[in-house]
């Protein structure tokens, strides 16, 4: 198993990392939250999991090792694949998905895409015994990736190259639609919409 990789990023998408590994370039699946980390012809060191299936091998990159442990935790329950899982912690730190489950949490599972209400109390039950005590406590280590989508939204852009004007106008632009959105909003599909508006621009 590939544990991590280490190396330049050579190119940024968003949802992938290229990392440059002894000459070859290694594409990374990453969250909107680790990708908004990375910055291009930077050092970086990505916790992996490698997905393997029939037709494909996917690597899954993680900016440390508890949100790797806690993707290939949330696979063991049914119905859950490396897709949903990285969903989950598109939308949750893993102490907050920690603390979702020990309370109880259905909303709060039910606000990731893809997830329902039946499909939340399901996971629940399977989760509970496998994802362990919640390590933070209050807002801190444990709070939603998503909490400040303003300030995420920005560095993913930076991150992708664009210049701080025109990622300050995609905000702007996509800025109804975090607003109209219930609960948290989702920072992968705000930084698609951006992504849109900026290539219509350019």
């Amino acid at each position: 198993m590939i544990a991590f990789v280490s190396g330049p990023v050579a190119a940024l998408a968003p949802d992938t990392a290229v990392v440059e590994v002894g000459g070859i370039g290694m594409a990374v699946q990453c969250t909107p939250n680790t990708l908004s980390g990375l910055r291009l012809g930077q050092q970086t060191k990505l916790a992996t999991s490698l997905v393997v299936r029939e037709d494909s091998l996917t690597l899954y990159g993680f900016a440390d090792d508890d949100e790797r442990q806690t993707f290939e935790l949330l696979q063991t329950a049914s119905g859950v694949g490396p897709r949903l899982a990285q969903a989950m912690l598109a939308v949750h730190s893993p102490d907050a998905l920690r603390r979702a489950v020990a309370s109880g949490d259905e909303k709060s599972l039910t606000a990731v895409p893809g997830i329902g209400k039946k499909g939340a109390q399901k996971l629940l039950l399977e989760l509970k015994d496998r994802l362990g005590a919640p390590l933070g406590t209050g807002t801190g280590v444990g709070a939603p990736v998503t909490s400040g989508w303003r300030d995420q939204l920005h560095a993913a852009l930076i991150g992708l190259g664009y210049a701080t004007r025109e990622a300050d106008e995609a905000i702007e632009a996509v800025a109804p639609q975090a607003a109209a959105e219930d609960g948290t909003p989702q920072v992968g599909k705000l930084l698609k919409a951006a992504l849109q508006t900026l290539n219509r621009t350019r």
